[in-house]
C-alpha cells in the first residue's frame, strides 16, 4: 500500500501499528524508510549494541540542498503499553477527534508530522536530515550517541536541530524547551561487620554512618537556580539494609540518590562532592551520569520556532528548561538545539492519544519552520 505522505494522521497510524517497545528494531524502521525514500532522502540504518544487551537500531536520513542544514531528531521506540487499554495499544484507532495508540504523542506523531511537512514542502527546502533512534526510552547508550558517531564518520553536521519531543502542556505550542537539566544517579555502600546485637563491640553497624552521610547530603543546598533553570535538587530514592533478623547487626547498608542539576554544575563535580562525604564515613560511591545540563540561549533558532508557532496558533510559547532529560542533551554538542512537539498529557499513559487537529496543526508549524530556516543562520 502506498502511504499518503502529506497526511500526518495516516503516517502516524502506520508507525503506531509497528510495535516498537524499547529497544526498537525492524518493522517500524522499515515503515519510516518507506516514507522517506520517495521524498529523496538517502537512508542509512545500522544496529548498535551486542549481547547480552539487546541491539538498538538507528536511522540517519539525509537530503541534499543548499543553505543551512536543518535536522529533525526523534525516537521510534516506546515504553511498554501496560495492561488496561481500551483498545490494542499497537492497533491505532480513531475515536472522534483523537487517534489512540502507544507512541501517538511520544513521539511517532511528531515524526509523522515532520515527514508530512517535508512532503508538502516538496523540494523547497535546504539540506535536511532526520536523526531517529530506537533507544531514547531506554538507557540511551546505543541510540543517539551512536548515531552521532555514525554522522561524524559520514561528515553530516547540522547547523540547527529540532527535537520533536512532546513539550506542549495545555495547548499545542505553549512551551518549547531550550535546555534541560543534567541527571546523575549515585549508589552509596557502607560496609559493616555482621554480629549479635548483644555484643556490639564484636561487630560494626553500617547504618549509623549511612545515616550521617544522608543527613550531610540532605543539608546541601546546591544553588538557588539561574535565569533559565530551576534550583538543582538531590533526592534520596532508595535506602536498603535487607536485615530480616531483630538480633543481628547488618553487614552492609546501601542508599541511592538522584540529582537533577542545572548548568552551574557538572556530573563529575557533583560526584566528587558527594564522594567526599561518603568516603569520610568509610563508604564507597558509584555514579552514572545520564547527561549534562545544556542551554541553547534564546536566539535565532528559538525565534524561528516561536514565530512559526505564533503565526499558526496565535500562541506565544514559553521558553523552558523544565522536565526530565531528552536526547537533546547529546545533540547540543553538535549545534543549537531546541525541542517542540505535541501536548504531553497522555505520554506513557494508558490510552495514549493525540488530537487529530493538533497533528495537522503541528505539520503546518513544522512546514513554516522549514520555510524560514534561511533566516535563522
Amino acid at each position: 500500500m502506498t502511504l499518503p505522505l502529506t497526511d500526518p494522521a495516516a503516517l502516524a497510524e502506520a508507525l503506531i501499528a509497528c510495535p516498537s517497545v524499547t529497544p526498537a528494531t525492524g518493522a517500524v524502521f522499515d515503515c519510516l524508510e518507506a516514507m522517506l525514500a520517495p521524498l529523496g532522502f538517502t537512508v542509512s540504518r545500522f544496529v548498535d549494541g551486542e549481547a547480552p544487551e539487546e541491539p538498538v537500531e538507528n536511522l540517519l536520513a539525509v537530503r541534499a540542498g543548499t543553505g543551512p542544514h536543518f535536522a529533525f531528531a526523534g525516537h521510534l521506540d516506546v515504553v511498554p503499553p501496560g495492561e488496561g487499554w481500551t483498545s490494542d495499544a499497537f492497533r491505532p484507532e480513531r475515536r472522534g477527534e483523537l487517534l489512540y495508540g502507544r507512541g501517538a504523542v511520544d513521539m511517532k506523531g511528531s515524526i509523522a508530522a515532520f515527514v508530512a511537512a517535508v512532503a508538502r514542502a516538496g523540494n523547497e527546502t535546504g539540506p535536511l536530515s532526520l536523526l531517529i533512534t530506537g533507544d531514547e526510552e531506554g538507557d540511551a547508550v546505543h541510540g543517539t550517541r551512536a548515531l552521532m558517531r555514525h554522522m561524524a564518520a559520514r561528515g553530516v553536521t547540522p547547523d540547527l536541530c529540532l527535537v520533536g519531543e512532546p513539550t506542549s502542556v495545555n495547548r499545542l505550542g505553549d512551551m518549547i524547551k531550550i535546555g534541560r537539566r543534567g541527571s546523575v544517579n549515585m549508589w552509596i555502600t557502607v560496609p559493616g561487620m555482621q554480629g549479635h546485637v548483644a555484643y556490639p563491640h564484636l561487630a560494626k553497624n553500617p547504618i549509623s554512618p549511612l545515616v550521617r552521610i544522608l543527613a550531610a547530603i540532605e543539608a546541601i543546598v546546591l544553588d538557588e537556580g539561574t535565569d533559565w533553570f530551576q534550583p538543582s535538587n538531590i533526592e534520596i530514592t532508595d535506602l536498603h539494609v535487607g536485615n530480616p533478623a531483630t538480633n543481628v547487626i547488618p553487614g552492609k547498608a546501601t542508599a541511592r540518590l538522584s540529582i537533577r542539576f542545572n548548568d552551574l554544575h557538572s556530573g563529575a563535580s557533583l560526584t566528587e562532592r558527594i564522594g567526599a562525604i561518603v568516603a569520610a564515613e568509610g563508604g564507597t560511591l558509584d555514579a552514572k551520569i545520564s547527561g549534562e545540563a545544556f542551554l541553547t540561549p534564546p536566539g535565532a533558532l528559538s525565534a524561528l520556532v516561536s514565530n512559526a508557532i505564533e503565526a499558526e496558533t496565535g500562541v506565544v510559547p514559553e521558553l523552558s528548561t523544565s522536565g526530565g532529560t531528552s536526547d537533546a542533551r547529546f545533540l547540543s554538542a553538535l549545534c543549537p538545539v531546541v525541542e517542540f512537539g505535541l501536548i504531553n498529557a497522555t505520554m506513557h499513559k494508558l490510552d495514549e492519544a493525540v488530537a487529530l487537529p493538533d497533528l495537522e496543526q503541528l505539520t503546518r508549524i513544522y512546514g513554516r519552520i522549514l520555510g524560514h530556516v534561511q533566516t535563522a543562520c
